[in-house]
């Protein structure tokens, strides 16, 4: 079986990222005869054209662009390894590389993940905030050790990953001082025809809220959706429309965005999820996680 060569992959790397030899062999300090030499021999011991004569300059192939995307990916991992074993706090540090959907509050977020940065041994924090669907992806090649979400990971995606209920809360209704002086006292007609800040479809809780709206026959007027939490409760804070979150942070959130409660919904509950590539959570920040969770938030 051939084995890969990594210098002539480099080598062709480079090529492909400059777009010629010659800038490439500068860079390389080598001479153009010496890569050309060796971009042959990477693409016979593929089977594989990489480059095509066009003219005078060299034209890459699908091939070679397919190829490319793994170099790149394999010499920045490299890189990140070289800058990772040359960082002393890094060294010393185990990493902890978490993922937070946008759906997911982002005070909920920070309270599940504070515990590990308490632990007994260091921790380096990564934290990444993005689509349910990108963090997933990125969870199964091991680039991110948990996502937090508002779901199990859905039945569609096809990677092997498993699903930790953290709690659920149920969810109550903010509003500004002002706007709740104008709504009136009484909960939930008060929110009829009132202006409404709707969390997106990406939310687990968008169609909850959708169907407690109609059993109630409350009729509110969404003047809003948004993707994103935080940036939901600032429009609140703003005054512009009564938002929704979950009641175990509502101390926080009245603190925060100087809002008030207008009344808690028991029948819509928001959950919390841990998606792991663990079937059992061993890492010791996703335990301390998991037993924050238990304890203290969702009690």
């Amino acid at each position: 079986m051939a084995t890969l060569n990594y210098k002539h992959l480099r080598y062709f790397w480079m090529v492909a990222k400059t777009g010629s030899i010659a800038k490439a062999a500068a860079q390389l300090h080598l001479t153009p005869q010496s890569i050309s030499g060796q971009l042959t021999e990477l693409a016979d011991s593929l089977g594989v054209t990489l480059f095509r004569r066009a003219g005078r300059n060299l034209e890459i192939t699908d091939t070679g662009r397919r190829v490319a995307r793994y170099a790149d990916e394999i010499f920045t991992t490299g890189d990140a390894l070289l800058e990772l074993v040359r960082d002393k706090d890094m060294t010393t540090a185990m990493s902890f590389r978490v993922g937070c959907a946008d759906s997911v509050s982002k005070l909920i977020a920070c309270k599940l993940v504070q515990p590990a940065l308490a632990l007994s041994e260091p921790v380096r924090l990564i934290c990444r905030e993005g689509r349910l669907d990108s963090l997933v992806a990125e969870l199964a090649v091991h680039r991110l050790d948990l996502v937090i979400a508002d779901r199990p990971i859905p039945p569609q995606f096809s990677v092997r990953a498993y699903s930790h209920l953290l709690g659920q809360s149920a969810m109550s209704a903010f509003a500004t001082p002002a706007l709740a002086g104008r709504l009136g006292p009484a909960f939930p007609a008060c929110l009829n025809e009132a202006p409404l800040l709707l969390p997106g479809e990406d939310f687990a809780i968008h169609q909850r809220l959708l169907r407690w709206f109609e059993d109630s026959d409350v009729h509110p007027n969404v003047v809003g959706e948004f993707d994103d939490s935080a940036m939901m409760k600032a429009f609140g804070q703003s005054g512009a429309g009564v938002f929704f979150a979950p009641t175990v942070i509502a101390p926080q959130v009245c603190q925060q965005y100087g809002v008030v409660v207008l009344g808690q919904v028991d029948s819509v509950v928001e959950q919390v999820y841990a998606l792991s590539t663990e079937r059992r959570m061993r890492h010791p920040a996703t335990l301390a996680i998991s037993a924050l969770a238990r304890d203290e938030l969702f009690v």
